[in-house]
């Protein structure tokens, strides 16, 4: 985790827009063993990345708008980007290793 002070957020838009400006552009998608990049070609473990930022949204009447979004960086990779994924009872299929990956800053 960063040694920065984390902002904290309203919206998903606006924690997006902020790590945009950071430098964190690209685009993750979450599979059931990895994360996909480059229009989904691609793919790093959980192994080859680290959590910098995360950022909770938890709806206040509709649970289907609650979502996390993840400021990730690879070293292996020279990359920095984001994953937005809903939790609770709408959260995608993963594997045990990204769930746990995803549940703890490293």
């Amino acid at each position: 985790m960063s040694s920065l002070q984390q902002p904290a957020f309203d919206t998903v838009t606006e924690a997006l827009q902020w790590l945009n400006q950071q430098g964190f552009t690209e685009n993750f998608n979450l599979d059931e063993n990895c994360i996909r990049y480059n229009n989904n070609t691609q793919t790093m473990s959980p192994e080859e990345f680290k959590i910098e930022y995360l950022f909770r949204f938890e709806g206040d009447t509709d649970p289907g708008d609650e979502d996390i979004v993840y400021g990730i960086v690879s070293d292996i990779y020279n990359l920095k980007g984001v994953l937005t994924s809903a939790f609770g009872i709408y959260a995608d299929s993963v594997s045990t290793e990204m769930i746990k990956k995803l549940s703890t800053h490293s």
